[in-house]
């Protein structure tokens, strides 16, 4: 039993300035930060829509997954906010096998996070200033959410990490929206606790700094579904969870009361097509009840070029190598389609 430090790894700030935004996206970033914070706030009647693959695996796939989908966000433009999924970390429950882009920049070869870095940046830099799409991403290690910093439109926190202490604290100081999922247990009440913290403002050490936060007003939740005590998968996004949710998060305890539905997960079981039928129900759910409308802010999908998925070494382009997702196809019908029922 033993820990081998193999490199020593090179700080948020240099893998930037090898890497820097261009000043005209860093000018219109703050545009879009803007426009995400008011969908969230409810000043803005759009929905968010939270899409892509399951897991940023390459380069020349993503950018052509998130090429096709600039040009349909900017269709349905003034009904959807649309914001591509470039998920580099992978969590992995039992801790083996591809863990993301960041781990495995080769996802066929040892890991080797050195190169991994400099790859993650690369391919959520390139998404940005060729598509025009600021992204998200998901925060498995709180520290390392700085190499993205401004890049990054939407941070999500996972079922795994969302009770842990410090991927709360570093919540309350992002300065973009933060979606907190429920456990895979299911327990709102853990939820609403990490929603409550990262809203808060915090002292804590990070990155061998004392820092202090001022908060994140746009923390808010985000319902997969779990598992339940059977094993079996139980989902959380029918109107009654719904209702019990919008009654128990409200603007007395919270500011910016908010939840996105993630379609895929535990709400779908793993079965992607299933993710066309649940936009639709809680669609209908929004429609029947206030609170609900006002609690629910947008979606997650899990879609890419190809439907299903494959082994890492299936050669398939742009077909997921981690979980199954929507294929293209069928993801842009469902967009079109979404759009007019709102």
């Amino acid at each position: 039993m033993s820990m081998r430090f193999k490199h020593l790894l090179p700080i948020p700030k240099e893998i930037r300035e090898e890497m820097p935004l261009s000043a005209e996206m860093s000018e219109r970033k703050v545009s879009f930060d803007e426009q995400v914070a008011a969908v969230l706030t409810g000043a803005d009647p759009r929905l968010l829509l939270i899409c892509g693959p399951c897991s940023a695996d390459r380069e020349d796939s993503v950018l052509e997954y998130v090429t096709r989908l600039a040009a349909l966000a900017d269709r349905v433009r003034d009904r959807l906010l649309i914001i591509p999924r470039v998920y580099t970390n992978k969590p992995r429950t039992k801790g083996t096998g591809y863990k993301g882009l960041l781990h495995n920049p080769d996802p066929e070869a040892a890991p080797n996070l050195l190169e991994g870095v400099k790859a993650i940046r690369r391919m959520h830099l390139r998404v940005v200033e060729e598509t025009g799409m600021f992204t998200a991403d998901e925060m498995l290690y709180p520290t390392n959410y700085q190499y993205l910093i401004d890049l990054l439109g939407y941070i999500a926190v996972g079922a795994r990490s969302v009770e842990n202490q410090e991927h709360r604290l570093v919540a309350s100081g992002v300065p973009m929206p933060v979606g907190m999922k429920n456990p895979t247990g299911g327990s709102t009440d853990v939820m609403l606790n990490s929603i409550y913290a990262a809203q808060q403002p915090q002292t804590f050490i990070f990155r061998n700094w004392e820092v202090s936060t001022t908060g994140n007003p746009l923390a808010h939740a985000v319902l997969r579904g779990y598992i339940g005590m059977d094993g079996l998968n139980y989902p959380n996004y029918h109107y009654e969870y719904l209702e019990r949710l919008a009654a128990s998060y409200t603007e007395a305890d919270f500011a910016n009361p908010a939840a996105i539905i993630d379609c895929n997960h535990d709400n779908s079981g793993k079965r992607p097509l299933e993710q066309i039928r649940i936009m639709k129900e809680v669609l209908d759910s929004m429609r029947r009840s206030e609170p609900i409308r006002r609690l629910v802010r947008g979606f997650m999908v899990e879609s890419y070029l190809e439907d299903g998925n494959q082994p890492l070494d299936g050669g398939v382009f742009g077909k997921s190598i981690t979980d199954a997702c929507l294929g293209w196809d069928k993801t842009e019908r469902l967009v079109l389609e979404i759009a007019d029922r709102i």
